[in-house]
């Protein structure tokens, strides 16, 4: 969940570093750090943003053209100064940043503090960096490289890492298991860094390292790959998709409103060369080879986290009602845990914005162990879920640099129907009328999406209204529960108001007893579906004197006279009403963090990527 990012070359390494800092602290924002290489190994950390980490290499020496930085996510270890990466070696010659868990580190800790070793943090981090200390110390003239390689065949968890020495000052050394991880090729340097974002400036040309991959990269020369059993590799040159106008915020005031307002878009872009209206042809490229596969499944497991997972539980409804195949979605972080029942003709699909979710990834490596098929939906090109996975497709959002998702979730839905609808059109689960009508509806649901985020104004409102409040419930039934989750999730994320997803119906089986005159309740209340036993619910809540925010249908009369505040959205089908709902969720979660003066882009406590189980 860290960001790295590191630059061998000709040029002046700390401006390099620092913007690359900017562009990663998504992943993490407790505290920063860089190590340049001078005539000495100089670290310059600091607990705080990457703002404060600058404040604070004003007045030091910056020079230097080779150097490694950071900017942290804690698992071990307090956000503090000495906490912060890079870690130095004892003998001060060597420096490390490090993205993951070392899963044995106290085992390590204890034996190399027996040895004399003295440890400055409480991170598991710094054992590496004493080790490759202790394993060159023991044998004489050992290059840095094979010292990292013997140190990371020790070490039980995951990582992502770069090194750097006195004795090698013109060396560059990176490695990667369960990490994201990636060298960027320029004309006459080297780039490393977590996330494409941080070096698309400077080059597009990338190597995507694989897990127990070591890069070593040397000035001047061409980088040389292996792997951690010291495997020569021949690196694989790929170019970035992603552009440097896509990292800016284009006059909104937050990425996330960016986002928001790139959903028409984003939906768009995951639909092109996929839906043909004309032709009645819906089509996705990377499952093709596996659609018989998925049709004679048993049954489909989805699984994911977070917003991911409230993806794969609108993936359910549409893959039962469309295709009849039994659907389980399971949180990524319990699959892996409970021992799960998984039959070779199960097919897995594994939902993940970054594609590097270590549950998510867990959960893929366990259903690939037990001989299911499993599928990738993702959003990063090069991910480690992507190349993990037997097929998939990738969503098309675009970089999402807010850490609150938005227009990754309506992309994963888009993918996750155009795969239900091309699937039941060949099991013939589906009239030709029926399907023609919600491919129909389907292209226009981007236009829909834009007009639906004219809403902005009202829930600007009702944010007000929210703002002061310690809690909130969100309602919806059938396709709007999953709605009402995200809602929920989004609310809490940003605004750090206690807020929860329910069933309508399962409301009076316990919340109902929360609900007063102080109780915001906000339900998804679309002219579709179980419209009239969602009015129902309403009015259980109105009797309770509970305050009724309702998303309905444009021109409705019936809820409006029960509710405090409407938000209105264009009709569409049933199918589609999330991707309209959950607009006006997502700028409604905005307001209201704006409102309490919060972080919008970077909530405490979150990160983009979760890398770390």
């Amino acid at each position: 969940m860290c960001g790295i990012v590191a630059y061998l070359g000709n040029k002046d390494a700390y401006p390099i570093l620092i913007k690359g800092l900017h562009r990663l602290e998504y992943r993490g924002y407790d505290s920063a750090g860089i190590a340049l290489l001078q005539d000495n190994v100089n670290v310059l950390k600091t607990k705080g943003k990457v703002t404060q980490l600058e404040d604070f290499c004003e007045k030091e020496n910056v020079s230097g053209t080779l150097g490694i930085a950071h900017t942290r996510w804690a698992t071990h270890g307090e956000p503090n100064d000495q906490n912060a990466h890079p870690h130095l070696s004892n003998d001060k010659k060597m420096a490390l940043i490090h993205n993951g868990i070392i899963e044995n580190y106290q085992v390590l800790k204890a034996e190399l503090m027996r040895r004399g070793y003295v440890f400055e943090s409480n991170t598991d981090t710094e054992v590496l960096i004493h080790l490759i200390e202790d394993i060159k110390k023991k044998h004489e003239g050992m290059q840095l490289s094979e010292a990292i390689r013997l140190t990371l065949s020790q070490v039980v968890g995951t990582y992502g890492i770069a090194v750097i020495s006195i004795d090698d000052p013109e060396t560059l050394i990176a490695a990667k298991k369960g990490s994201p991880l990636i060298v960027g090729i320029g004309e006459d340097d080297f780039f490393v860094a977590s996330d494409g974002a941080a070096i698309v400036e400077y080059t597009k040309k990338v190597v995507y390292l694989k897990d127990g991959e070591m890069a070593i990269l040397r000035k001047g020369k061409e980088l040389a790959l292996k792997t951690i059993q010291d495997q020569a590799i021949t690196p694989y040159v790929q170019e970035l998709e992603i552009s440097l106008s896509q990292l800016e915020k284009d006059g909104f005031e937050h990425y996330m409103l960016k986002e928001i307002y790139e959903q028409p878009n984003s939906i768009a872009d995951s639909m092109r060369g996929r839906l043909n209206v004309k032709k009645e042809v819906v089509s996705l490229g990377g499952i093709v080879e596996y659609e018989e596969t998925i049709l004679n499944a048993r049954r489909i497991i989805i699984v994911g986290c977070g917003t991911s997972y409230h993806a794969g539980l609108l993936a359910e409804y549409m893959f039962e009602e469309l295709v009849r195949i039994p659907v389980e979605v399971e949180y990524a972080s319990e699959f892996i845990y409970r021992n799960p029942i998984i039959y070779e003709d199960d097919v897995i699909i594994a939902i993940s914005q970054s594609g590097e979710t270590a549950d998510t990834l867990a959960a893929v490596e366990l259903a690939k162990q037990k001989g299911a098929t499993v599928l990738g939906i993702c959003n990063v090109v090069g991910s480690s879920i992507a190349r993990a996975t037997h097929a998939g497709s990738f969503t098309h959002a675009g970089p999402e640099i807010g850490v609150a998702s938005t227009k990754a979730f309506t992309a994963q839905v888009t993918v996750l129907t155009l795969m239900a609808l091309c699937l039941a059109k060949r099991k013939g689960k589906i009239s030709r009328t029926k399907y023609y009508e919600i491919i129909a509806e389907l292209e226009r649901i981007p236009e829909k999406v834009k007009k639906t985020l004219e809403t902005d104004a009202i829930t600007k409102e009702v944010a007000k209204f929210i703002q002061h409040r310690q809690n909130a419930l969100y309602l919806g039934r059938k396709y709007n529960f999953p709605i009402a989750m995200e809602g929920a999730l989004k609310l809490k994320e940003i605004s750090y108001i206690h807020a929860e997803g329910y069933p309508a119906a399962e409301m009076k089986h316990g919340p109902i007893a929360l609900i007063d005159e102080e109780m915001p309740v906000i339900v998804v209340a679309p002219n579709r579906g179980t419209y009239q036993k969602v009015i129902s619910n309403i009015e259980e809540v109105k009797s309770r004197k509970g305050k009724i925010i309702s998303i309905v249908t444009e021109g409705d009369e019936e809820v409006k006279k029960i509710s405090d505040f409407i938000i209105e959205i264009p009709d569409t089908l049933e199918i589609f009403i999330p991707f309209l709902a959950i607009i006006p969720l997502q700028l409604l979660a905005y307001h209201v963090a704006v409102l309490r003066g919060c972080n919008v882009d970077q909530p405490r406590n979150l990160a983009k990527s979760v890398t770390v189980e």
